[in-house]
C-alpha cells in the first residue's frame, strides 16, 4: 500500500494524468442524435454485464461503452447490428486496456446465456468486419480518456487523515478509503447510464463521483481544496455533473427502501434510510442540500434527470471485517428494479454507512 501510493504521488502518474487531460480536449464531439438513442442504456448494460463476466478492468467497459456511444452517434443502426456492434466495441477496448490473456475469446462469448437469447451467434470473419468498420470510423485511435481512467488518481487522495466524519476525527482511514473507491465505483457506473453525462468532460465526471462520494459518506470539507488543486475543478464546476449523480442515489435509495417496505414485518418508512452504527435516521434527499463548512455557497437547484434515465440496482456493500452494512435487504437484481434489462453492478449497498466514532 505504501509503494502505491508513492507511485501515484510520483512523477510518472502525474505526467500521465497530465497527458489524458491534454488528449480529452480533443475528443471527438458527441451530439446525441443517434436514432437508436432509447435503445443506448440497453446496450450500454450489455457491454457492462459482459465486461463484468469476463472480470475486465473499469477502463475497458467505460472505453467500450464510449465507443459505442460515438459509432450510434455517426450511424444507423438496427438493432441486431447494434448487438454486434456492442461486443465489437467491448472487444476493441478490453485489446487496447487489457493484457491479451484477458481478451474474451470467440468461443467464450458464443457460450454466454445472453448469446442465446439474443439470437446471436459470433463468426470470427463478423467480428473482424465489424472491428475493421470501427477502426475506421474512429481513424484507428483508441486513445480516448474517459471518466475511469481518472479515478485512481484522484482516490489517491480523495480521504485524508485530517478529514472529519460527521464532524468528527475519523477512527479508521483504511475503512474510509474503502467505502470511498466503493462509491466512487457506483457514481463510476451511474455515469454510464446515462448519456447525458457526455456533456461533462471526462475528467470532471471522475472528480464529480470522487465529490459526490464524499457527500455520501458525510466526509468534511466537502471539496478540500488538496483535490481542487488536484484536478483544477472548484466546486460551482462540479455541481451540475454531481447533482445528477446525487439525484440518481436518491433514486436508488427510495427504490429500495420501497422493496424493504414491501417485506412483511418490517417497521422501515419508505424514503427514508437507516445508517448502521449510529442509530442515524435521514432522508437521502437531504444529500442534495448538505454543505461543507467550507463551501457555505447557496444550495444548488435539483435538476430532473434525463426522461430515459432508469436507476441502477444496489446489492451489498462489505465491510473490512465482512458484515454487510446495508439500507434494507439486499436486493435481488432480477426482482428489484424491474425495467432493468440488465444488472451493471453487484457490489454496492443503497447507502452510506456511519463509521464508529
Amino acid at each position: 500500500m505504501e509503494l502505491e501510493d508513492q507511485w501515484w504521488k510520483g512523477q510518472l502518474a502525474a505526467d500521465i494524468y497530465q497527458a489524458l487531460r491534454y488528449k480529452e480536449l480533443k475528443l471527438p464531439s458527441y451530439k446525441g442524435q443517434s436514432p437508436q438513442l432509447n435503445l443506448r442504456r440497453y446496450f450500454a448494460d450489455l457491454i457492462a454485464i459482459v465486461s463484468n463476466h469476463f472480470r475486465l478492468c473499469p477502463a475497458a467497459r467505460h472505453l467500450g461503452v464510449y465507443l459505442l456511444d460515438l459509432f450510434m452517434d455517426r450511424y444507423d443502426v438496427t438493432v441486431q447490428q447494434l448487438h454486434m456492434v456492442s461486443l465489437s466495441c467491448l472487444l476493441l477496448a478490453s485489446k487496447f486496456e487489457e493484457r491479451e490473456d484477458r481478451v474474451p475469446k470467440l468461443e467464450t462469448l458464443n457460450s454466454l446465456g445472453c448469446m442465446s437469447s439474443m439470437n446471436l451467434v459470433l463468426t470470427k470473419q463478423g467480428l473482424l468486419h465489424m472491428e475493421l468498420l470501427l477502426l475506421e470510423s474512429f481513424q484507428w485511435n483508441l486513445y480516448l480518456p474517459t471518466a475511469a481512467h481518472f479515478i485512481e488518481y484522484y482516490l489517491s487522495i480523495a480521504v485524508h487523515e485530517g478529514d472529519l466524519h460527521d464532524g468528527w476525527p475519523m477512527t479508521c482511514l483504511e475503512k474510509t478509503k474503502l467505502y470511498m473507491a466503493k462509491y466512487a465505483d457506483y457514481f463510476l457506473e451511474v455515469s454510464l447510464q446515462d448519456h447525458m453525462f457526455l456533456c461533462f468532460a471526462p475528467s470532471l465526471v471522475s472528480a464529480a463521483c470522487v465529490v459526490t462520494s464524499r457527500l455520501v459518506l458525510h466526509l468534511s470539507p466537502t471539496w478540500p481544496p488538496r483535490l481542487q488543486h488536484l484536478t483544477s475543478y472548484t466546486w460551482e464546476n462540479l455541481v451540475p455533473c454531481a447533482e445528477k449523480l446525487l439525484i440518481a442515489h436518491d433514486g436508488d435509495v427510495k427504490e429500495a427502501n420501497k422493496q424493504k417496505c414491501q417485506q412483511p414485518g418490517q417497521q422501515q418508512q419508505q424514503g427514508q434510510a437507516v445508517y448502521h452504527g449510529s442509530g442515524q435516521t435521514a432522508t437521502v434527499t437531504q444529500y442534495l442540500h448538505r454543505h461543507s463548512l467550507q463551501y457555505p455557497q447557496q444550495a444548488p437547484p435539483q435538476p430532473a434527470l434525463a426522461p430515459n434515465h432508469r436507476p441502477a440496482s444496489y446489492l451489498s456493500l462489505q465491510a473490512p471485517n465482512g458484515n454487510a452494512q446495508a439500507v434494507g435487504a439486499s436486493q435481488d437484481p432480477k426482482s428489484s428494479i424491474p425495467n432493468r434489462a440488465y444488472q451493471v453492478s453487484m457490489h454496492y449497498t443503497c447507502a452510506a454507512p456511519c463509521f464508529d466514532r
